[in-house]
């Protein structure tokens, strides 16, 4: 079996400016390999010489929920130009995040028709979680749960933001478990301990924190995740984070 990929979510590196800002600073840190967001398809071709300059590849990229319902063809389009194989939905809109068992059921049937879509045009799609689908209904159901469950059939597939598990108080290794099925990818990143870095929503660079990423990145690839995606949702020092990260998982990988 090929070691997992090691990459870098480009919105981590945002606040550095535009993408050759963050994409040079992903390459001085070591990574071959980025993630991109929505708006990195704005302009396809633009993305794919940038990249190429830099010796760096996209395999994967996020796209929001509204781009999928509105604008399919497109986004299939530009992610194909760009050399993009996987796509991740992160987040419903925040009115669609709350409702009912059913209401999670059939937004993994919509998730699951789309995948279905984009399988035919040779890419992946998956989901992205953070913490509000782990907060059980009565019955002890999951909001993941449910919305697997509607998809159920379809090849949509799963990045796990184990970070964003951890901090929704579940156990990140019962979930790989669970869903190893459909499990190709996951986001490593950090928690820092209660009270620390507040200017940072809580979080921190990889292996500076609460969480056991040699264990965890043992899991996770373990349970299949084949593409592992440093990310920090909002670091101070976006390229000190990067390299600092990517020294660390040096000696975890």
């Amino acid at each position: 079996m090929t070691a997992p990929i090691l990459s870098i979510q480009l919105y981590s590196l945002r606040h550095l400016g535009g993408l050759d800002a963050q994409l040079d600073a992903a390459s001085v840190a070591g990574f071959t390999h980025v993630e991109t967001i929505g708006s990195h398809l704005d302009d396809p071709k633009a993305l794919k010489a940038a990249l190429s300059g830099r010796g760096l590849d996209a395999p994967s990229g996020h796209i929001g929920m509204p781009a999928l319902r509105s604008d399919l063809g497109r986004v299939a389009d530009a992610a194909s130009e760009a050399g993009i194989k996987q796509l991740f939905m992160p987040a419903f809109p925040p009115d669609e995040r709350g409702g009912n068992a059913d209401d999670w059921r059939r937004a993994g049937a919509e998730l699951g028709e789309i995948a279905s879509r984009l399988i035919d045009r040779g890419i992946s799609l998956g989901y992205h979680n953070h913490h509000w689908e782990l907060a059980a209904f009565s019955n002890g159901e999951l909001p993941l749960d449910c919305l697997f469950e509607g998809a159920g059939g379809s090849p949509l597939v799963w990045q796990a933001d184990i970070a964003w598990l951890a901090r929704g108080g579940a156990d990140p290794k019962t979930l790989l478990q669970k869903y190893a099925r459909l499990l190709v990818s996951a986001h490593v990143k950090d928690q820092a301990p209660a009270g620390e870095n507040e200017d940072e929503d809580g979080w921190c660079d990889v292996g500076a924190g609460i969480l056991n990423w040699v264990d965890l990145w043992v899991s996770a690839t373990g349970y299949g995740a084949r593409l592992m995606v440093v990310e920090h949702d909002n670091p101070k020092d976006p390229a000190g984070f990067a390299a600092r990260s990517f020294v660390y998982l040096q000696k975890v990988r």
